[in-house]
């Protein structure tokens, strides 16, 4: 039998976004993998250095909706950088607090999601459904459940009150009960053990050659967290543990995140005993004095990285955003090369993929122009409409907001 190759993406059903994996087959054996980016390209990184650094915290938050408050914290730390504030340490022991209840929420939505694509949905309903007692306690404390809007520059926007407190000891002590469930699943459950042992094996050697974060790098027992290696907001003075393991395959990934989770709520329980009293932000200036800064944030993927550029006005000269996914695409295809086709779902979702997050663009080719151009929003509009109608899609009588698009 002759090699076959399969495009998985960028619509099918398996993926929930848009990207495009090529797959080549010796059988049912994948003897060759390439993973190519660029279908969902939003623009935020564009819209940033068009708005103010206040409008862009809740731009930036949009880029996912599961790791929010990493993205806005990791551009307010790089904008308070720059502007040279310090935040009070109540603001940034809140600012912790909110960063782990969504390294929970998200790892129990990973966990749901592994579970849904090797048909364990029993693993699926039961863990989103403790996922929802941590986003309705993240709506209490910030009101909302997904793009939270706890970060303002200088501090946070909201307090946490006794009452509160005491509530999310309350769903930490529920959700510990039910994490060490998990554990017991993960590391005991012989058919997801069988399923998920020896898949999409990644080597310590090759996970440090390829650039790999995160739980991905943690699974080939890469001891490397930002929240330890470079500490940010109250991360310097709270004791907890790197959690890695030695399988290097989607069992390693899906231990690593379950164990931790209890380190979260030991990370929750030390800030909510040594919460400091006092202010929950400071003044910060409208300009910002010129500077350039590069912020890094242990978000629920890995590394998520900022640098934000200011040349002295309201407004970012330059934003630029690596996810954690972008840094984990490229082990992607060396994971799915030697395994099968059953395992390609798996072994994609094992880095828990973002490519909203992922995909980014600055630069192209002015085919009207005939030269390379950085274009600003305007003009990336009327390049897009140009385009469509070169290629025979003319939107020039669909009327939007009462107005004609082109």
């Amino acid at each position: 039998m002759g090699k076959v190759v399969i495009p998985i993406g960028p619509q099918h059903p398996a993926l929930k976004e848009p990207e495009n994996f090529v797959i080549t087959l010796d059988g049912e054996k994948v003897v060759a993998a390439a993973v190519n980016l660029g279908y969902n390209h939003r623009g935020i990184e564009k819209a940033c250095e068009q708005r103010t650094y206040l409008q862009d915290i809740y731009l930036i938050e949009r880029i996912c909706g599961i790791c929010s408050h990493a993205h806005s914290t990791a551009f307010i730390q790089a904008a308070e950088e720059i502007a040279e504030v310090e935040i009070p340490r109540r603001a940034a022991f809140i600012r912790t607090l909110i960063g782990e209840l969504e390294r929970i929420h998200s790892h129990f939505l990973w966990l749901g999601v592994a579970g849904h694509e090797v048909g364990f949905d029993t693993l699926f309903m039961y863990s989103w459904r403790d996922r929802e007692l941590v986003l309705d306690l993240v709506a209490k404390l910030t009101g909302n459940r997904v793009n939270y809007g706890i970060n303002t520059l200088g501090g946070v926007r909201r307090d946490i009150s006794p009452e509160e407190a005491a509530e999310i000891r309350k769903v930490i002590g529920a959700l510990e009960e039910r994490t060490k469930y998990y554990l017991g699943i993960a590391s005991e459950e012989t058919t997801l053990i069988s399923r998920f042992l020896n898949v999409g094996r990644l080597s310590k050697e090759d996970a440090l050659r390829l650039g790999a974060t995160g739980p991905v790098a943690r699974a080939a027992d890469i001891k490397r967290d930002v929240r330890k290696d470079d500490p940010y907001a109250a991360y310097g003075e709270i004791p907890f543990d790197v959690i890695t393991d030695t399988h290097a395959d989607v069992l390693g990934r899906t231990l690593v995140r379950v164990k931790e989770l209890m380190e979260c709520y030991k990370i929750i329980r030390y800030i909510l005993d040594n919460m400091p009293e006092g202010l929950i932000s400071v003044r910060f200036p409208r300009r910002v004095p010129e500077g350039e800064a590069f912020s890094r944030y242990e978000a629920p993927r890995g590394e998520d990285v900022h640098y934000v550029k200011s040349n002295g006005m309201d407004k970012p000269e330059r934003v630029k955003v690596r996810a954690p996914t972008m840094a984990n695409a490229a082990s992607v295809a060396h994971m799915l090369s030697g395994g099968y086709l059953a395992d390609v779902p798996i072994v994609i979702a094992a880095i828990d993929p973002c490519f909203s997050c992922t995909d980014r663009t600055i630069r192209v080719r002015d085919i009207f122009r005939g030269s390379d151009s950085v274009l600003d929003w305007p003009a990336l509009r009327d390049y897009s409409i140009r385009w469509y109608r070169e290629n025979g899609l003319d939107f020039s009588g669909i009327k939007l907001f009462g107005r004609e698009i082109g």
